[in-house]
């Protein structure tokens, strides 16, 4: 093909700009190469890879952008590719997906939302309430909205004590008791949150519930104190040597004396008293009564005693001395004559006459 000839009709307006600025090249066989280069650019808008003024972007949009190829040197030398890559080559920084929308917001659980409101809705009903008068229908009506609000706070405490054997409905009466308390005497001003200053109180106050009112056998504050001090000593201690601790064990552990760890087994045991009669639950064995319990000789004597006690205070005074000397002291008719001043006949008469007495005094036997 002729030097002079001109490009074709067909290439893009910004590629003949770019030919035109760009010097005649020497001949040399490196020309051919050249040549025979050019006509592979010819079909498509190449980008300008001489010296000069960028093409517009407009031209590299479309297919053409895609199928550009780079122009060859007007040195003569083979283009590189890598170093006249196109703008287009170069990784631009990925922009926002905005197909699939915005980034979702991660949700508050539903029980830290609640707790939140529970804390605004309290300090907007204790400011309500600051400026009332107590005893008023709207003072009452706030102070009921609160007590209602922080229900979930006495629920939560009561929970702690499940594993006493008690009826949840009463620690969560109890406990609401502790909460009224803690409404009454709260103070917004301090600047303290009220579910802090109230749990002290509600639990406290379901302590006492059950130091009071559950137990069976009432026991010193001491050794309740203690027991619990036994119990957790007991648990590290099995723990440790793999078997039930000694009591002389738990008492070296505890710093205190095995007749006090005895004492505190035997008063955490007092919180319900079990009929001896009732059977044993699960495995049918007859009642503690009937395995624990042996006939009492002297069971019978009882009765007998208290009803001589009421017959003998019918007798008079010389004649109920007569008798205790006789079968209390055991005492003989001739000690008992010489202790009082009379012969042992008169003695033996006053016995027949109180035995005589006894008898007819006794309704049982009549």
């Amino acid at each position: 093909m002729p030097a002079s000839s001109a490009p074709p009709q067909q290439e893009a307006p910004a590629a003949a700009r770019a030919t035109a600025l760009t010097p005649a090249p020497p001949s040399s066989p490196a020309r051919t190469l050249t040549r025979t280069a050019a006509p592979a650019t010819e079909p498509t808008a190449a980008p300008a890879t001489t010296q000069g003024p960028a093409a517009p972007a407009a031209a590299l949009t479309g297919p053409a952008a895609a199928l550009a190829v780079p122009a060859a040197d007007p040195t003569g030398a083979a283009t590189d590719p890598a170093a006249h890559a196109p703008a287009e080559a170069s990784p631009a920084p990925s922009a926002p997906d905005t197909a699939t929308g915005p980034a979702p917001v991660q949700e508050v659980p539903p029980e830290r939302r609640r707790g939140a409101d529970t804390r605004a809705l309290t300090q907007v009903l204790f400011g309500e309430l600051k400026v009332l008068e107590p005893g008023t229908p709207e003072h009452n009506r706030v102070r009921g909205a609160l007590i209602e609000a922080n229900l979930p706070l006495v629920r939560y405490a009561a929970a702690r004590f499940r594993s006493r054997n008690e009826p949840m409905e009463d620690v969560v009466q109890v406990g609401t008791i502790g909460l009224i308390n803690a409404i009454d005497r709260f103070d917004p001003d301090r600047g303290v949150q009220f579910p802090t200053f109230a749990m002290p109180t509600v639990v406290g106050e379901i302590k006492r519930y059950f130091r009071d009112n559950v137990r069976t056998v009432h026991v010193p504050r001491r050794l309740h104190e203690l027991w619990v001090q036994v119990n957790s000593a007991t648990e590290d201690l099995t723990t440790a040597f793999g078997r039930s601790p000694t009591t002389a064990e738990i008492a070296e552990r505890l710093r205190i004396t095995e007749e006090e760890v005895l004492s505190c087994i035997e008063a955490g045991r007092s919180y319900h008293a079990t009929s001896l009669e009732a059977a044993q639950e699960g495995d049918g064995l007859p009642g503690l009564l009937d395995r624990l319990g042996y006939e009492d000789p002297a069971l019978d004597g009882v009765e007998h005693r208290d009803l001589v006690r009421h017959l003998l205070v019918q007798l008079p005074e010389r004649e109920q001395r007569i008798l205790l000397l006789r079968y209390y002291s055991n005492l003989t008719q001739s000690q008992i004559s010489a202790e009082l001043g009379v012969s042992q006949m008169h003695v033996s008469r006053l016995l027949a006459r109180s035995f005589a007495r006894l008898r007819s005094a006794n309704r049982i036997e009549a």
